[in-house]
């Protein structure tokens, strides 16, 4: 048996060796849990000897919380190829200059980068890169809203329609929050400044930097005054808790709201997705070639790959999410017939989608995007906010320690790992990935 488990290690050693020396025909991708409909990796490999004539393998490695994937990048012993971060993380990112710009030659390769929707490019256009285009260093991938997924038996289509329904003592223990300060933070600030926002005195796209001394006063009595009602605060059982009706409110991600609902209707339970009347985030994950990547040529291609309407779809009905690609084939594939409304998706499709019959989960109203903001990096004041995070929640020990300690630990423990076996491809069926947008 030793004999044997030795000639097992040697093997695997020797086929790490191999492959580190052939690094240059090697991809690595990092990406979110469950975010992708891993049968698509194969199919890029082929995809790609077709295009180039090159080979290509494929290391692909998950991770579950922005900021650990971004030590791991920040440090510079990690030289993944192309990473998937939020837009805030994108912003950080640029301001630390760690990523590479993207180029958009392809040879005699169509160009499918120009398949996202204008109003992914506009929205990436806002991102604060620092004296740099976020568009000309990132491509957007998936995006959604944070919002009230409720259950209709309990709770009416009008309690679900504003932020206020946190305080309702009707629904004591039975709300969950996620456990994601900023999403939960810009959005209570939002419903907090309507009035600055009516007379003008603010904008959206202003109160998405505000994380001042005195809004995070506003927001914490806010949600301390909540907490009494509030069951959990959490990360990826929240929408669990709805299908089985423990929970009759959670303050979620479109994305698993769509999971939510599906699975729900399955056993006869009603759920349904709301954003408040009075705003709240609209979010966005996007493709970046870090700066210690070795290989671009094929995470470029891959990029590029990604956003064949084709391959969008798929991912989309593999995770629940919402891609970025706006063609005719994306929006043909979404229309449902059944539906009894309509939804003005031109913002997102363009002249002739102003009354469509697709899920308004999932691509929101004209009306509600306009009252959704895009969350931004809050840089050095992220400790303060997280502070207050764990003030609300009632944290022992103060989140941003926490935050460090479970960074470090992680690290040291992957670090373990890779030296005995180097993980080449992971499959996985889960359901729709759990994000930590911390």
């Amino acid at each position: 048996m030793k004999r044997f488990l030795t000639l097992i290690l040697s093997i695997l050693c020797l086929a790490t060796t191999a492959m580190a020396a052939d690094r240059a025909h090697t991809l690595k991708i990092y990406n979110w849990a469950d975010y992708i409909d891993e049968s698509v990796l194969d199919e890029f490999k082929v995809w790609y000897k077709e295009q180039t004539g090159e080979e290509v393998e494929i290391i692909y490695q998950l991770f579950d919380i922005n900021e650990i994937m971004l030590a791991k990048i920040e440090k510079g012993k990690e030289d993944f190829d192309v990473v998937c971060p939020s837009e805030y993380i994108i912003e950080r990112m640029l301001r630390n200059n760690m990523l590479l710009p993207i180029e958009i030659d392809f040879g005699q390769t169509p160009n499918y980068l120009q398949n996202i929707s204008p109003y992914i490019i506009e929205r990436f256009n806002k991102i604060d890169g620092y004296g740099k285009n976020a568009n000309d260093y990132a491509v957007g991938y998936m995006w959604g809203t944070t919002g009230m997924l409720y259950n209709t038996k309990y709770v009416t289509e009008e309690e679900a329609s504003t932020w206020n329904t946190l305080h309702n003592e009707k629904f004591e223990k039975k709300i969950f929050i996620k456990d994601a300060f900023r999403d939960v933070y810009s959005a209570i600030l939002i419903h907090l400044r309507q009035n600055d926002l009516a007379e003008g005195k603010t904008t959206l796209e202003e109160l998405m930097y505000d994380s001042s001394d005195e809004s995070i006063a506003e927001v914490e009595k806010f949600l301390k005054k909540a907490k009494k009602l509030v069951a959990g605060w959490e990360a990826d059982f929240g929408k669990e808790m709805m299908t089985k009706e423990k929970a009759y409110i959670n303050l979620s991600w479109s994305g698993d709201a769509v999971w939510a609902i599906e699975e729900a209707a399955a056993v006869g339970v009603s759920l349904d997705y709301r954003v408040p009347k009075e705003g709240s985030n609209v979010w966005f994950d996007g493709w970046v070639i870090p700066k210690y990547a070795v290989n671009t040529k094929a995470a470029r291609y891959f990029i590029n790959f990604m956003c064949r309407p084709d391959i969008a779809i798929r991912n989309m009905d593999e995770i629940g999410y919402v891609s970025v690609i706006a063609t005719p084939e994306v929006l043909e594939s979404r229309v449902n017939s059944e539906l009894e409304s309509t939804v003005d998706a031109s913002y997102f499709f363009g002249e002739g989608a102003e009354s469509v019959k697709i899920d308004p989960v999932q691509y929101p109203d004209k009306s509600v995007i306009e009252r959704c903001g895009m969350m931004h990096d809050s840089g050095a004041r992220t400790p303060k906010m997280l502070e207050m995070w764990a003030r609300v929640k009632g944290d022992d020990v103060p989140l941003w320690n926490l935050l460090v300690i479970v960074i470090s630990f992680t690290a040291l423990l992957i670090l373990g790992i890779r030296r005995k076996i180097k993980k080449v491809h992971k499959k996985s069926h889960r359901a729709p990935r759990k994000k930590k947008r911390k």
